[in-house]
């Protein structure tokens, strides 16, 4: 079938599975129940009621579960990548980008959601390890790679020495998800608060600096003796 369907009125009707509106439809439904009740707990049949379409139209739309949980994935990763790594070359107060980042992206990756999202990544990763492999390239990899762009100009204009950007920027990311990163992943503690996620960051933004801030790195090591 085609994507599109003609009518006599002259009326352009989506094919099937083409619908944009009934896609959120589903999007949405789906949303609402993964959050109430896991995605183990959902079948499709249960997804089909909570997005108010029949079982029929929902596999029309989405092949399994899976598929699904995936596009979901994508949407919310796609929506808050923006605004967190959005990065000027030509802005050259690192520490303050780099604070801007780690508060946007702790922000995010401590939402609820978004840390069932990750354990149900890694879930079904050993049967559909396709799901794994993209949300990786398309998340971690993504953010690494966005914010090694950023620190590439700095290391140009001279206002950082680093070796190995791409390392820089996953050692950075990995910084501000101290104390919490993992605790959370396996369903440990809470989100930190305010006052120990500013902690966290200017913590780690400190540590990234002395590393590989320019000035730092034009210092003679110290020596005993």
């Amino acid at each position: 079938m085609s994507e599109a369907t003609v009518v006599d009125s002259g009326v352009v009707r989506p094919g099937a599975g083409q619908d944009p509106r009934k896609r959120r439809q589903i999007i949405d439904g789906a949303r609402r129940l993964f959050l109430a009740e896991g995605f183990d707990a959902a079948s499709m049949g249960e997804i089909a009621r909570a997005a108010g379409v029949s079982k029929g139209t929902l596999y029309v739309y989405f092949e399994s579960k899976e598929e699904l949980f995936a596009e979901l994935v994508a949407i919310e990763r796609d929506k808050q990548f923006s605004p967190i790594f959005n990065f000027d070359p030509v802005d050259h107060d690192v520490e303050g980008v780099l604070r801007r980042l780690g508060h946007g992206f702790c922000n995010f990756v401590t939402l609820p959601h978004v840390v069932m999202g990750k354990r149900t990544v890694i879930a079904i990763g050993t049967r559909m390890p396709e799901i794994t492999e993209t949300f990786f390239r398309e998340g971690p990899a993504r953010c690494g790679a966005k914010l090694s762009e950023y620190l590439d100009a700095q290391v140009a204009a001279g206002v950082l020495a680093i070796p190995d950007t791409s390392l820089a920027a996953a050692q950075f990311l990995l910084l501000v998800q101290a104390e919490y990163g993992f605790r959370l992943l396996f369903g440990i503690g809470q989100a930190p608060s305010p006052e120990q996620a500013t902690k966290i960051i200017d913590s780690a933004v400190r540590m990234f600096m002395a590393a590989y801030g320019a000035s730092a790195a034009a210092e003679p090591p110290v020596t005993s003796g």
